[in-house]
């Protein structure tokens, strides 16, 4: 199963889209004034709880959309985002494009999936082929061999792998293997005895159940072959490492021989599924969690093939269900969107094609869709926004006080060479080798995979094309990536509450500025700071450097640490502390930016407020979200961001200049005494 390359980024996971019930314009009305007053609570004290102040009122009005995990700037920009896709791909639908043309291929993918009538008549016909090829299999070669020989899935749910740069020589790329195999969010959900989480193991069981009922199974069979299933999972959980462990490079950096690999691990042979997977040119991989596929190899052959074979029905299924008619898919979200994340219904069928033609296609569409959204001003003007907070960001670490002249001098050429990429490519990717029929919904996703497989695996071993990008142009996101040594900003982002080109710079420079300065800042976190100039994981800080700076963000582990949400449930300061450090960063560098600017030098006010007060709201504003309880609990245990409210009140808490702009006094709970507060950059 296919992973991205691992990189850092700004936002949050946008399971689906809002909903909307009635096809509306395409266009987002102008603004005409870049701070929404009426959302905030005055009854709060600032230095309390300035999320709250900013936003309080918002918080309380809000209902999130059924269709949602959550509302809020990043789901706003999404939505509308969306508008525009569907724009762009209901026109190309309609015309009559040359075949082969990025139209025509856009087009008729998004037409085929807007077919529900084939799509429903052919109920799970379009998997029976694979269903049978999985029904002859006798032992757990065979089954290795069938998910090796996948190829729009090598390596099926158990072996997961990427292709992207070497850690250790970035030029060149390889292919890195990864722990695979679960279908729940990370491996304590196998063994955790809170309710909450037997709850989701029992739904997960009901959901197996029901998908092999629906492939004719019958109820007490199906409820038997399930049980096995999350027994089996449970089994490979043990192997897994925690999100927290993933987060150290080093530990995750394993180089090996292929002939050594298939000694050591006899059951697997690797020579013959990397062969099956046609990479018989491949001697050497990365593992980047070597013990999942030990205990993989140990395992397997005890499974009885019944088992085996089981898991991999499911695994199709599960996969492909929202390929397949409507019951199917609705059953996908019931245990997926709704179990795990609180969602209450699938968002209406465009908006859920849109995504898929984005994910299928999306430098076909991301042509189409910066051509009519992205002018090229808009990229010129946030490359100027970026080299200025590069220019505060070195004027920093050459005052540092903690970080000695040699480790400085690296510091400082990492920072000059990093790479700045606006919008979108310079060069679109290639999709003329993938057949897209307007009929055909299902083999159009087949065979896109297909194409995404294809194209990553003639990159092994040859040297990295620093010109890709990770993220389509539409995306409502941004990251930083450190074997690239690079910062991205899709033309999806740049918008309000983020970006206005009318708005003041105080709220850009509180929006994107902060993104900026937040993306710039995870190649010098505790993780990105392991790369250097090159994009290569070498330790290049001294001795007393790297202490120093460990030092310095225990600090904000331990802050996080005590941060709690619903029924006191406490955050994971060591699993978001790189979002953690890039956002106190990103708050630092932009202001500095802003402070440069004629508002930024001024004392005139807007809407009441300060520019310094405009600043920390724009901020704020941006971080105006509110998720589900599902989610947000979901969150903790997975994701490396803090909740909304703590990327706000987090970072602020450490910030002076924060303090002198509300006048934030000893005693409010958002106050530190200065030698208290974790200053980093």
């Amino acid at each position: 199963m296919l992973r991205i390359n691992p990189v850092f980024i700004i936002g949050i996971c946008l399971l689906t889209t809002t909903a909307c019930q009635k096809k509306e314009s395409d266009e987002t009305p102008a603004h005409t004034s870049f701070f929404d007053k009426s959302g905030m609570d005055t009854t709060v004290a600032p230095g309390n709880d300035f999320f709250t102040y900013a936003n309080g009122n918002w918080v309380r009005k809000t209902k999130i959309p059924d269709d949602q995990t959550g509302w809020g700037s990043f789901y706003q920009i999404y939505e509308d985002n969306q508008k525009k896709t569907r724009s762009i791909l209901e026109e190309a639908a309609k015309s009559d494009a040359k075949s082969g043309s990025v139209e025509q291929k856009v087009g008729d993918f998004y037409a085929s999936g807007m077919d529900t009538a084939t799509i429903q008549k052919l109920g799970y016909e379009p998997v029976k082929t694979e269903l049978a090829k999985i029904a002859a299999l006798t032992n757990y070669k065979q089954f290795l061999q069938y998910i090796a020989a996948d190829e729009s899935g090598p390596g099926g749910d158990f072996i997961g792998f990427y292709v992207g740069a070497d850690d250790r020589q970035s030029s060149i790329n390889r292919i890195n293997f990864s722990q695979a195999g679960l279908s729940l969010p990370e491996k304590d959900y196998y063994t955790r005895t809170d309710e909450a989480t037997k709850k989701i193991r029992s739904a997960f069981v009901a959901y197996v159940a029901k998908l092999f009922t629906m492939v004719g199974v019958d109820s007490v069979s199906a409820r038997t072959k399930a049980d096995a299933i999350l027994e089996f999972e449970t089994q490979l959980a043990k192997a897994h490492k925690a999100p927290v462990e993933l987060r150290d490079p080093v530990a995750n950096y394993n180089k090996f021989a292929v002939a050594d690999l298939t000694k050591q691990m006899p059951n697997l042979n690797w020579r013959t599924l990397l062969n099956i997977m046609q990479l018989e040119r491949i001697d050497t991989v990365l593992i980047g969690q070597p013990g999942y596929y030990r205990a993989l190899d140990k395992i397997l052959p005890t499974v009885p093939i019944s088992l085996l074979k089981d898991r991999l029905v499911f695994d199709l299924l599960d996969r492909n269900a929202s390929l397949l008619s409507k019951e199917f898919e609705q059953a996908s979200f019931d245990f997926n969107a709704k179990t795990l994340y609180g969602q209450p219904q699938l968002p209406e069928r465009w908006k859920r094609i849109a995504d898929r033609t984005d994910g299928a296609l999306g430098e076909a569409l991301g042509q189409l869709w910066v051509k009519k959204y992205f002018p090229a001003e808009a990229k010129e003007r946030m490359l100027t926004l970026v080299d200025n907070l590069q220019k505060v960001y070195r004027e920093r670490i050459e005052k540092l006080d903690w970080m000695a002249p040699e480790t400085k001098t690296v510091a400082l050429t990492k920072l000059d060479k990093f790479v700045k990429k606006i919008g979108y490519p310079d060069k679109w990717k290639d999709y003329s080798d993938v057949d897209i029929k307007r009929d055909d919904f299902y083999g159009n996703v087949q065979r896109a995979r297909k194409h995404h497989y294809k194209e990553d695996f003639a990159k092994i071993n040859r040297p990295v094309d620093r010109t890709e990008w990770g993220m389509t142009p539409p995306t409502v996101n941004a990251y930083a990536n450190p074997t690239n040594n690079e910062v991205v900003f899709p033309a999806g982002i740049l918008q309000f509450p983020f970006f206005d080109k009318d708005a003041d710079d105080a709220i850009n420079y509180g929006g994107i500025g902060m993104v900026i300065g937040h993306e710039m800042t995870h190649l010098f976190d505790d993780q990105g700071r392991q790369y250097d100039a090159n994009g290569n994981l070498r330790d290049w800080w001294t001795k007393q450097d790297a202490e120093r700076f460990k030092t310095k963000t225990q600090a904000v582990v331990n802050q996080y640490n005590n941060y709690t949400v619903l029924d006191n449930l406490h955050l994971n300061g060591q699993l978001t502390l790189g979002e953690n450090l890039a956002d106190l960063g990103g708050i630092t560098l932009a202001y500095q930016a802003f402070k440069l600017t004629k508002e930024g030098q001024s004392t005139e006010k807007i809407d009441g407020f300060t520019p310094d007060q405009r600043f920390f709201l724009g901020f704020a504003q941006v971080w105006r979200i509110k998720v589900r309880d599902e989610t947000e609990r979901a969150g903790i245990s997975t994701d490396p961001h803090s909740p909304a409210k703590f990327r706000v009140n987090g970072p602020l808490t450490n910030f002076e200049p924060f303090y002198r702009a509300f006048d934030v006094k000893p005693g409010q709970k958002l106050y530190k005494p200065e030698i208290d507060q974790a200053k980093i950059w």
